[in-house]
This record gives structure tokens, sequence and C-alpha cells, in this order.
């Protein structure tokens, strides 16, 4: 054993964005990819370059209803003396000189025609059409590949695909896309108060391994979510070995330096511990480590501080091993309903709820009349796990600060909202 907190604590204790670092360190990107229906892409991370097979649109086509013409047939027209064209029906696949076909928005500009007379400035008569504007060359047409050309780089490996850029590939011609497999979790719930239902005196449902292996789906990896492990060293040793498969091994609960907290030595024993005790409130008991080259977070087992460490550090570590960027959560901008407290050197997450009012514009310039109020739904208690559940995001309190005043104006992270 070479790394024994049990006597002495945690005298030191590393900021936040160190010790993501570190773990992130630890981190090897898979390389497993796989062929999916472009339908079922959204959320998968890209695996290789996409490139355009085909233009978008594939063809030229009229911007608005109207007729395709000639643009020099047009030139001299005005409202005193039109220009007379035959009149082509819709579907023509091509004009000559003199001649107008009607089209819609959308629809392919017939071969010969080079712009198209909006509708509103055009009569019918008979077999005719009277044009009371010039057009020029390219009015009111949109060419092949202006959306998208030939050819173009459209993402590259690593981008996570969105909704909108899932049409975007089936625009261009893809029915499938190269993607990564997504990164491979274990989640091993510990310790020997946890059962699964009907709990006795001194029993806790297990809910964190649950939470967490649900996050970890909702942040793009697949979970393996393990039967709960007793509080005994041989029994976790051999529970985390059997997992070292993974991307990424998280165990809940068994973090701290008490008697029962184990998993920093089954980590050491295994491994190497890189970082125990994190500056960060609530949850700074966190470990993390790394063995067999699978790295390892083992996060507190009160639901609040196991919460905010699985935001902190599993999923950048989840998102890397599965080859994206882990991007900020987005933000919502507010007005601080009540004073939140702070440690200096400490990095802070205080749980806040909304107000229901309608907000005006948030963002950086709005005023404190503008924005919703940010209520903490509780100053302190790791434990309590509906101060998370019914709050829609937390206030970040940086280290230097010793906390944030009422009525200050706040970036709620709305951890909760996206992947």
């Amino acid at each position: 054993m070479t790394h024994d907190r049990r006597e002495s604590g945690f005298k030191r204790r590393t900021r936040v964005a160190d010790a993501r670092a570190t773990l992130l360190d630890a981190v090897t990107p898979h390389d497993r990819r796989e062929s999916v229906p472009v339908a079922a892409a959204d959320g998968r991370v890209v695996a290789e370059p996409i490139d355009a097979p085909s233009p978008v649109p594939g063809y030229d086509r009229a911007a608005m209803d109207g007729y395709a013409v000639r643009a020099s047939d047009t030139f001299g027209a005005g409202d005193r003396s039109p220009t007379v064209l035959d009149a082509r029906p819709a579907e023509t696949e091509s004009i000559a000189s003199g001649e107008a076909a009607r089209v819609h928005t959308g629809s392919a500009v017939p071969e010969g025609a080079d712009a198209v007379a909006m509708i509103e400035r055009i009569e019918s008569v008979g077999d005719e059409v009277e044009v009371f504007d010039a057009v020029a060359t390219g009015e009111n047409v949109g060419e092949a590949g202006e959306d998208v050309a030939a050819g173009q780089r459209c993402f590259e490996p690593g981008h996570v695909l969105r909704p909108s850029d899932v049409g975007l590939l089936r625009s261009v011609g893809l029915d499938e896309v190269a993607v990564r497999e997504p990164a491979d979790v274990a989640v091993i719930p510990t310790g020997e108060e946890l059962v699964e239902s009907n709990p006795g005196p001194g029993e806790v449902i297990e809910t964190n391994g649950l939470t967490v292996s649900r996050l970890v789906e909702r942040w793009g990896g697949e979970a393996r979510y393990r039967d709960v492990v007793t509080d005994d060293p041989n029994a976790l040793r051999e529970a985390v070995a059997a997992d070292l498969d993974a991307d990424v091994v998280v165990t809940t609960g068994g973090s701290s330096v008490g008697e029962r907290d184990l998993i920093p030595e089954v980590v050491d024993d295994l491994g190497e511990v890189l970082v125990h005790g994190v500056a960060l409130k609530p949850g700074h008991p966190v470990c993390l480590g790394r063995a067999s080259g699978t790295p390892i977070v083992s996060l507190p087992g009160y639901p609040v501080a196991c919460i905010v460490n699985a935001a902190q550090f599993l999923r950048p570590a989840l998102k890397l091993a599965g080859g994206a960027d882990a991007d900020p959560f987005p933000t919502r901008r507010a007005t601080l309903g009540r004073k939140v407290a702070s440690e200096p050197g400490v990095r802070t997450f205080a749980r806040v709820s909304l107000s229901e009012d309608e907000p005006g514009e948030s963002d950086a310039n709005s005023t404190a009349d503008d924005l919703p109020t940010a209520t903490p739904t509780r100053a302190s208690g790791s434990g309590i796990l509906s101060s998370v559940a019914l709050a829609d995001g937390w206030v970040v309190v940086p280290e230097p600060q010793e906390g944030l005043d009422a009525g200050e104006a706040v970036d709620v992270e709305l951890w909760e909202v996206t992947p």
C-alpha cells in the first residue's frame, strides 16, 4: 500500500481544473467504429471525414414562383411595354428564346432558362405571358451546389451529429455514416448498506449507480450497470478488476478516508491513485486513478456530491474515450435570489431553481430586471438528492471568491439539458 490517507485525511486538495487534466491524460480514445444508417446517427461521433458525394441542390432550381425565362428576352420590359413571351406549361424540360415556362419554388429550371420572373409581375393572356420587369441572368435561381458542392467537406472526425446534421447527410445522398462506438463505461455501486428495495434500519436504496448509469447513456456512452458490491477489499478488487476492459470504470461510494472507504486502496493495489481529494464542494473526496491503462473515477457516496463529480470528471473522460470533446454545459443568465457562501480556494456548485417568470433577454448585456431569479434549493447538504432533482441547474462559485451576493447576475449551468 503506497497511498495511505487514513491517518492524515486530506492535507492537500487538488484544484478542479488540475484534477480534470490529470484524469484526461490517463484516457486513451478508443478507435472502435461502426457504420450506422444516417437516420439513426443523431448524437453519434463522426469517425472519419465526411465529404458530400452529390451537390445540394442537384440542379438549378427556382427560388420563387414565376416563369423561367431567358434574361436577355426581358431586356427593356416595363409597366408600359411588357415583354410578351410564349407560355409553356410546368414540367417543361427546355425553352427557346421567346418562351417562358411556369415554375414553382424549388422546382427545376428548364434547360435554356437562366432567370425566373416573379409571378406577381406577370400576366397571362391566352397562350402568352406579359413580363413587366426585366430580370438579370441568375435572378431568382438557386444554382446546383449552391447549398453544398459535390466533394465539399461536411464534417470532421470527432463531430457529434445533431438532427440538422443528419438531415444534411441525407440531402447529399448518404444512407450510412461511419461513427465511433459509444464509450463503454462500467458503473459499480459500492456499500454494504445498499439494497435494491425495501430498506431496513441502516439500509439505503441504491440510487447513485442508477443515476450515474443513466447520465452515462445521456452523455453518449454505454453503461454496464453492475450489482452492488459490499465493503470488502477482496470483493471490491475483484469487481473493479473484472471491468478493466471497459473504456472507463466508475465506482460510487467508499472514496473518502473512513474505515469503510476502501476504493482508494483498491485502485492503488490494482494500479495507481492519480488524485485523491479535490477542492470542490460538494464532493471533495473524489478519487481518480488508473489500472491496466483504464481510467477509474471513484465518486463520493453522497448523492449530490456523486452527481457534481460525475459531471466534472466522468463526463469529459467518457467523451474523450469516445473521440469527442466535452462541450461546456449550456448556461442561462439569472439574478441570484439569495446569498451563496463559499470557502476561498474551493470551487462551489450551488444548486438553484429558476423562477417561472417570463425572462427577458438572457445574455451578458441583460440587466437584473430582465432576468429570471435563481434561488438556491439548499445552501448545503451533499446527501440531499432532492436538492438536485428539484433544481434547474447550478451556479459555480470560482475558487478565488468567498461566495456570491443576493441580486448578483450569475450564469446557471443547465447540466441536465443536453449531453
